[in-house]
This record gives C-alpha cells, sequence and structure tokens, in this order.
C-alpha cells in the first residue's frame, strides 16, 4: 500500500467543532469520516468536511505536527484553517 502522511482537520461547519488527525491514506481516512466508518469524536459531532490538511515526509513528522497542533489555542487552529483555506470549503474534491 502506498503510504503517504497527512494531518488533517475535519469539522462540521465553518467556526464549527474541529478534529485533528493523521493519517498515512488521506483519501481512504475522509471517505471513513465521511461514511460514518469512524466511530467516536468524529461520529458523534458529524465532523466529515476536509478543510485543511498537509503532506508529510514521515509518519514521524506527521505525527509530531499532528501532537502541535493539538495543543494549539483554537484561535491559532483557526487563523491556520482560514491561511490555508478562508471560505472553509470541503476539500474533499481536491484530494480524490
Amino acid at each position: 500500500m502506498f503510504k503517504a502522511p497527512a494531518v488533517y482537520i475535519v469539522t462540521n461547519k465553518r467556526n464549527g467543532t474541529l478534529y485533528i488527525g493523521v493519517t498515512s491514506n488521506l483519501v481512504q481516512r475522509i471517505w471513513q469520516h465521511r461514511q460514518h466508518e469512524a466511530d467516536g469524536f468524529t461520529a458523534k459531532y458529524d465532523l466529515h468536511r476536509l478543510i485543511y490538511f498537509e503532506s508529510h515526509s514521515s509518519m514521524y513528522d506527521a505525527i509530531t505536527r499532528e501532537k502541535q497542533l493539538k495543543r494549539w489555542k483554537r484561535d491559532w487552529k483557526i487563523r491556520l484553517i482560514e491561511e490555508f483555506n478562508p471560505h472553509w470549503q470541503d476539500l474533499w474534491n481536491d484530494i480524490i
């Protein structure tokens, strides 16, 4: 299987609940969120809209970045999202 480590953020709406995750297959993982196959927090809050992602050269780097982003204050996360995706568009079609 082709590995492409990535960090991503999904939400349910603009300025809604945010979830930061890490994966080795972004398309598969977001599809799982969209199909509600990912139990837990994302299913509970219907988080399936991909609004941010970044690729990394290794899973170690991706996990390190995920942990860093999870420690950030919410307004820092919002600023990061809006610099990357000012209109909070669902980026699903950009990755498939």
